[in-house]
């Protein structure tokens, strides 16, 4: 079989036999890209790539500068399109199973104050439709601790305004309840219905909750700019992004006395490692 046969049937397997997201099935399809670049020149198939071969790469990769995250992320890709080969007796085992993972450092994010958000949240003119929007989207991934994906992603019928409930999907399309609180959800059914409402919606775009001024859905790196804009006009200096808002959440969680598995679902977090590395406890 052909790279491109593998690669066809590996995003196959990760769409309908994992269930990933789009944006989890693109990312292990890049990182097979990197192993494909490498092995085709050396007229190397899927079938007969050793361990060797794969620290070789990794090596190279490392050199470049690559972030010790996104090897550890590679690797992981790597070991899932391995392990579908070895699932369709193409292999007897998987030479990437092998791979040890660089070690990461534990990078946190900053932690922001009620003051900091109050002032980020100040830039913005409220009596504009953008900023306006601007201002719940904080509000909600403050409140909430959304993942910026999860946030541009949520529709009108996740709102659970009787139950103070908003019903996410996170990462690997797996739902969670999380509480919103009711000055955010307050916000959010102002914006439903003031704002949203005078919007021209494109076909396709009505059942989602947060839209540009072109009537779609917004987008991440929309959020990630405005947010690091209204940071910037806030005079705040620390490096603040959607998951600055999503880590400050938590936090504030843990030091007031929340259960660490509650905060752990809260958030979608497979394992408790992340929780307690993200709360810095």
């Amino acid at each position: 079989m052909t790279w491109d046969q593998h690669i066809r049937d590996f995003e196959t397997h990760l769409r309908l036999e994992k269930n990933l997201s789009d944006n989890c099935v693109q990312a292990y399809l890049r990182d097979v890209e990197h192993l494909r670049r490498f092995a085709e020149p050396l007229g190397l198939t899927p079938e007969v790539i050793g361990t060797e071969q794969l620290n070789e790469l990794l090596h190279q990769l490392n050199e470049t500068g690559i972030a010790v995250a996104t090897q550890c992320r590679i690797i992981s890709g790597w070991r899932a399109f391995f392990r579908m080969l070895v699932i369709e007796d193409l292999l007897k085992e998987s030479p990437a199973e092998l791979l040890d993972m660089p070690t990461r450092g534990k990078h946190l994010p900053d932690v922001l104050t009620d003051a900091d958000v109050a002032a980020m949240q100040g830039t913005m003119d409220r009596s504009l439709p953008g900023p306006s929007r601007n201002y719940v989207i904080i509000e909600v991934l403050y409140g909430c601790g959304l993942r910026v994906s999860e946030l541009v992603g949520l529709k009108l019928s996740n709102i659970y305004a009787e139950d103070e409930m908003l019903q996410v999907f996170g990462k690997g399309n797996k739902e969670r309840w999380v509480p919103i609180n009711p000055r955010a959800l307050q916000l959010l059914l102002d914006y439903i219905r003031l704002e949203r409402s005078q919007l021209k919606i494109q076909p396709g775009e009505e059942k989602y909750v947060f839209l540009n001024l072109h009537g779609r859905h917004l987008s991440r790196v929309a959020v990630f700019q405005f947010i690091k804009e209204a940071a910037k006009k806030a005079g705040i200096r620390k490096s603040v992004s959607p998951h600055s808002l999503r880590h400050t959440f938590a936090t504030e969680l843990v030091q007031n006395g929340a259960d660490l598995r509650a905060v752990q679902e809260m958030l979608g977090h497979e394992s408790l490692s992340t929780t307690e590395i993200y709360t810095h406890l």
